[in-house]
């Protein structure tokens, strides 16, 4: 069953996942937290949380390969995940492999938190 107010972050920067969390703590978000790709999936498997915001650049198992198992696993596939990097280089791999969304590092807070409830809600009528 999806947590409806939690959000799983998946990102080996351990400040940015600090800040993260705490803005979106701050609009009412639990905040589940996951350091690279393969902790980010097992992470979706037991929580299934409302939303993901998953960096593409990690070590272990980097966002656009948890990005695709996570789209092709039963239990997974319909969790909307926002994509996080400081590479617009990235931006259209993300978004041509299925990411909702796209934020580009250093983010605005406002721009988090738009995103999260954009994905959020756009999954709910689904």
């Amino acid at each position: 069953m999806t947590k409806q107010n939690a959000v799983l972050l998946v990102e080996d920067d351990r400040d940015v996942a600090f800040g993260a969390s705490l803005r979106l703590r701050a609009a009412g978000y639990e905040t589940l937290l996951a350091h690279d790709g393969r902790e980010g999936i097992d992470v979706a498997r037991r929580r299934h949380p409302a939303a993901i915001l998953l960096d593409v650049r990690m070590p272990r198992m980097n966002g656009l390969i948890a990005l695709d198992k996570l789209q092709h696993d039963q239990q997974t596939r319909d969790i909307p995940i926002v994509m996080l990097s400081a590479s617009l280089v990235d931006q259209q791999a993300a978004l041509d492999a299925g990411a909702r969304y796209f934020l580009t590092k250093p983010y605005r807070p406002t721009s988090l938190l738009t995103a999260i409830g954009k994905v959020i809600a756009e999954s709910h009528c689904e």
